[in-house]
């Protein structure tokens, strides 16, 4: 196979993996432009089309898709080889890609990223932002970062951070013409801030628990959004009540502007956690985050 070869066939997978030139471009590396030039060079070779544009996406062609079958592993399998490869190495190099929510990334990865920087020079982190909660392995992504109640059962599973917790909490304002919930029933009779799953956009019904006893109460108001930074700004301004992470609101309960309740209805639970596929042979670059994070979980 002649290195353009090989060149033309990972631009195509690219493209079909992000279903957008331009995101794949930046994958690569290239301009959108170069890489519209490199896949319609390889559809004029092949003679057939083998991805389907519209102006909103792109997706494989039927025949796109057949190739897709068989080059995606033939990939993985060359991946493994270089991986396989740089472990000779007295330091992992390669590239580490990383799909998480955006909350995760803020308050979970971001503070290891220039520590694992320093550590590992010659390794470079590919991170994605993604609140939808993606396969990474579909997606060929090396690992992920979920709430550990989140992650699949057949996935490897590393503790990230330590615990957290939901508050529900309300303005001095709000608090003043409306009052405060003495249960979490009473929150159907009050106006609240409504957070929306990403996955699908259904309205998150808020869970409580105390001792043995489990609540989960389908709230309403005058706003829903899946915007953590919305949701609170809302909460600030007395629209409602909201249901937000202890960090997120910290300062806000400290300087007064907020006040909590519930909060024997608000334990902690598992916070974040690195996830990825069970498998013989890690990337250097994931065993070496893997033994970074237990370095730092265990200091």
């Amino acid at each position: 196979m002649r290195g353009s070869d090989y060149a033309e066939l990972r631009a195509f997978a690219a493209v079909a993996e992000h279903g957008n030139f331009a995101r794949a471009a930046s994958r690569l590396g290239i301009s959108a432009s170069a890489l519209s030039q490199t896949i319609r060079t390889l559809e004029e070779r092949m003679g057939i089309r083998l991805l389907n544009r519209t102006t909103r996406s792109v997706a494989p062609s039927e025949a796109g898709q057949r190739l897709l079958s068989r080059l995606l592993p033939a990939l993985a399998d060359l991946d493994q080889a270089v991986a396989d490869v740089s472990a000779l190495r007295d330091t992992p190099a390669g590239l580490l890609r990383i799909n998480a929510p955006r909350v995760a990334i803020v308050h979970g990865l971001a503070p290891l990223i220039a520590p694992f920087h320093a550590a590992y020079p010659d390794i470079v982190m590919d991170i994605i932002v993604d609140d939808k909660l993606s396969d990474i392995v579909a997606d060929r992504f090396d690992a992920g970062i979920r709430l550990g109640e989140m992650v699949e059962k057949d996935m490897v599973s590393v503790k990230l951070g330590g615990e957290m917790r939901l508050v529900v909490v309300a303005s001095p304002d709000y608090i003043a013409r409306h009052g405060m919930p003495d249960t979490p029933r009473d929150l159907r009779d009050h106006s609240c801030v409504v957070s929306r799953w990403p996955t699908d956009g259904s309205l998150y019904h808020w869970e409580f628990e105390r001792g043995d006893e489990k609540l989960e109460v389908a709230v309403s108001g005058p706003l829903s959004t899946t915007d953590n930074d919305l949701m609170l700004r809302a909460v600030l301004d007395g629209i409602g009540i909201g249901y937000l992470f202890d960090y997120h609101v910290a300062e806000d309960l400290i300087a007064g502007r907020l006040v909590s309740m519930l909060d024997d209805w608000t334990p902690p639970f598992p916070g974040f956690h690195l996830y990825y596929p069970s498998r013989r042979q890690m990337p250097p670059p994931l065993r070496a985050f893997v033994d970074f994070v237990g370095r730092r979980r265990a200091a």
